[in-house]
């Protein structure tokens, strides 16, 4: 190897190591918090929540009440239907849902779609069988923008264990909610 060739090569490594820096760096800054916590929030600093409803997706249909949930584990993913991290992460909400329906976790999607045309072929699509509903007065929704897709996960008693914001892996999910039901 010749000296210019040496000299290409440790600037192509520099670079890359540089480039790699600066990524590291972004992501350590402005990832969600939840990227980086691991395992549900200890019970004694869970955030007790009012009782909160969320609107039914027809307006004849019932609501949802979330205190009518105590006693079970709840999940609600806030989504939309352009939204493609929604996409990607949609069929392992499915997966998680189907797996833990009999052990009394409770899966809702809540969309947040003006046109409501689009929900049935996306329920369809992706084999959604949780109910999916409109927001409501979640007090953990807040008034300013969110991302999506945003998904709280609340333990037996109604307090919220984690907050997933932007898309949560289906391994994370399904370790959270086995923590959730060993309590």
């Amino acid at each position: 190897m010749n000296q210019a060739s040496e000299k290409s090569l440790t600037k192509n490594i520099l670079e890359w190591v540089g480039f790699v820096l600066i990524l590291g760096t972004m992501l350590y800054f402005f990832a969600p918090p939840s990227w980086w916590q691991f395992g549900v929030t200890a019970v004694d600093e869970r955030n007790s929540n009012a009782n909160f409803s969320l609107r039914s997706l027809d307006s004849n249909g019932k609501g949802w009440n979330f205190a009518d949930k105590r006693g079970k584990v709840v999940v609600i993913n806030y989504w939309a239907t352009w939204c493609p991290p929604c996409r990607f992460e949609m069929p392992g909400l499915v997966n998680v849902s189907n797996e833990f329906k009999k052990k009394g976790v409770e899966f809702v999607g809540v969309t947040l779609d003006e046109n409501l045309s689009q929900i049935p072929p996306f329920i369809e699509k992706y084999q959604i069988n949780y109910q999916i509903l409109l927001p409501g007065n979640d007090p953990n929704v807040g008034n300013e923008a969110m991302s999506l897709p945003t998904t709280f996960l609340y333990d037996k008693k109604g307090n919220l264990a984690k907050k997933y914001t932007g898309l949560v892996l289906e391994s994370t999910l399904r370790a959270d909610i086995e923590d959730l039901l060993k309590e």
